[in-house]
């Protein structure tokens, strides 16, 4: 039996890598896609029969030049590369914004359409964006990465719609306050870390292994029947406002 493949975007370091290594225990081949491509062949290199390629992902001809090296279509594609530009949204650059929507939507956008178009002819396949809590939450300071990501969100929703026809599921996870990637720098930060880890319902941060978990669940078999669906991996934090917010207890009535 062929084993089957799952691409898996900015896949080098962070939450990608364990995404790579989780789908990688499930039995998956896995491709290891990240500009750099030093952490995406040690990445590869500690997989069994994974590969490694350098591709940034708003190339269309470089998508298209990489998915015909790889061969056959990927059963499972995860778009998990991505990039944040901090600062104040009034102090924003606008170049700095389009890249942000470059990387994150329109990248996003080439992966799916250039894999789609290669399940369709096997007519199964799935798919899952990683998106954010600030899809729904926006930060303050996250320029255009809200944006990107609701945007992202939606665009599960519209391939969700014109794929199923064609036997592939399209779902989004969206990592909450995670100790990986692009968080890491803000946990490293004692305070932050610890107000950030109380303010959650379940009274800790999340782990790159937990959203990878999620991934694994969406793209299997027991998620059959499941898609167009954002997928909150956020301790509750995304509906814990009233948490936070003080308020005196009713009178008792007898």
């Amino acid at each position: 039996m062929q084993m089957k493949t799952a691409l898996v975007t900015g896949a080098g370091n962070g939450i990608g890598a364990a995404i790579a290594q989780r789908l990688a225990r499930d039995g998956y081949r896995i491709a290891a896609i990240d500009t750099d491509i030093e952490s995406a062949r040690v990445r590869a290199k500690g997989l069994p029969d994974a590969v490694a390629y350098a591709t940034d992902v708003t190339d269309e001809r470089a998508v298209e030049a990489m998915l015909d090296a790889l061969g056959d279509a990927p059963d499972v594609l995860v778009n998990n590369a991505g990039i944040v530009r901090f600062g104040p949204l009034l102090e924003h650059s606008v170049a700095d914004f389009r890249k942000v929507i470059d990387v994150n939507l329109v990248g996003t956008f080439i992966m799916s359409r250039a894999v789609g178009r290669r399940m369709i002819e096997r007519r199964s396949g799935a798919m899952v964006n990683i998106t954010s809590i600030n899809a729904v939450a926006p930060s303050p300071d996250a320029g255009a990465y809200p944006a990107s990501k609701a945007a992202v969100a939606l665009l599960t929703q519209h391939f969700a719609l014109v794929l199923g026809p064609h036997g592939i599921r399209v779902n989004a996870v969206a990592p909450g306050f995670i100790d990986a990637g692009m968080g890491a720098a803000i946990y490293a930060d004692r305070e932050v870390r610890e107000s950030r880890s109380r303010s959650v319902p379940v009274g800790s941060l999340g782990t790159a292994e937990d959203v990878a978990e999620a991934v694994a669940f969406l793209v299997s078999d027991k998620a059959r029947y499941t898609t167009g669906h954002q997928l909150m991996v956020d301790g509750g934090i995304s509906f814990s406002l009233k948490n936070h917010l003080p308020r005196k207890p009713p009178p008792v009535r007898m």
